[in-house]
């Protein structure tokens, strides 16, 4: 028999991890429990203890520490700067309802192995961060999301094994330009400026043995509930995604490997489905709110855009 991973307490204890940014400017560790954020009291990142394989270890060094209050910090992304950002498109609903839309068929090869894009870790933001509209965009769009956080390198793994090398799970939004994400595309390549803009994550991330296998996933804007899923809905289950993604390379600990949108779980597969005077695309004051259980909440107000700055006289 195996025995657990080296990131989960075996002793049952819930393992929620955050990074957080000081009034000072400093950042630091911290897991939460029923009386708030206790500091992990060595300078030390999330991602140094999941390399070292001491997230227990520090668990109960932090519980014995004071908490702090969570209104005098910024909650950071759990893993501010990942190694790389992999994103799947495993939700079947969601890719049978959005084709669907357009009058297209899936192709029987989603159906064969799982697909992804990279994005980019720079662009990763907290839970609360407000996101800026993507430079040129009138089409801005959320994605109600799960990632996978890995814990240890592996590389041309099986999906069994694949499991065991996660972390922990965060609750993921991949904000989308759907206007420059279709015309990019139509050059066989990205999805790229359509997706980099900005990704929030967070405001922690939960061990592999809290995580419901049943995890409902929610989303609202300004109040009103436009997105509700269920994580059991994955076609490709994660160590299948992170088996694939190990395939001929490695996964190292930091990475992240997205989900992909939950069905239901975007602007795009609403308003082709059911209209766009009830599902328009986000705007500047917009308030946003996606929720998975265990996995806490993101809050995103949403800002306007910055000019894009042309490339050559007469083009965009």
């Amino acid at each position: 028999m195996r025995s657990a991973p080296p990131f989960i307490d075996t002793k049952g204890s819930r393992m929620r991890w955050s990074t957080y940014r000081d009034s000072e400017g400093v950042e630091g560790v911290g897991v939460w429990d029923a009386n708030g954020l206790h500091p992990v009291s060595t300078e030390v990142s999330l991602l140094d203890l999941i390399r070292a394989e001491s997230l227990p270890a520090a668990y109960d060094e932090a519980r014995g520490q004071p908490p702090i209050d969570p209104s005098t910090v910024t909650l950071l992304p759990p893993v501010p700067r990942p190694p790389s950002i992999r994103d799947f498109m495993a939700f079947e609903e969601h890719v049978v309802t959005s084709f669907a839309a357009i009058g297209a068929e899936v192709d029987p090869l989603w159906y064969r192995q799982p697909v992804f894009y990279f994005t980019n870790p720079a662009a990763l933001r907290g839970a609360h961060d407000a996101i800026p509209v993507s430079p040129g965009s009138a089409a801005f769009d959320y994605e109600l999301e799960i990632a996978a956080v890995i814990g240890r390198a592996g590389a041309d793994l099986d999906p069994e094994t694949a499991a065991e090398h996660i972390a922990g799970y965060l609750l993921f939004c991949d904000w989308s330009a759907r206007d420059l994400q279709s015309q990019e595309m139509r050059l066989n390549l990205g999805p790229a400026k359509g997706k980099d803009g900005a990704h929030s994550c967070g405001p922690w991330m939960l061990t592999p043995d809290e995580l419901p296998a049943a995890a409902a996933m929610t989303a609202s804007v300004n109040g009103q509930s436009y997105s509700s899923g269920r994580l059991d809905a994955l076609y490709w289950s994660f160590g299948e995604m992170i088996a694939y993604a190990s395939r001929g390379t490695e996964v190292i600990p930091g990475d992240l490997i997205g989900s992909g949108t939950v069905g239901t779980g975007c602007i795009l597969e609403l308003s082709r489905t059911h209209g766009s005077d009830a599902y328009p695309w986000l705007q500047p004051g917009d308030e946003v709110r996606l929720e998975a259980t265990g996995l806490g909440a993101i809050e995103a107000h949403i800002e306007p855009a910055v000019p894009a700055v042309p490339l050559r006289k007469g083009t965009p």
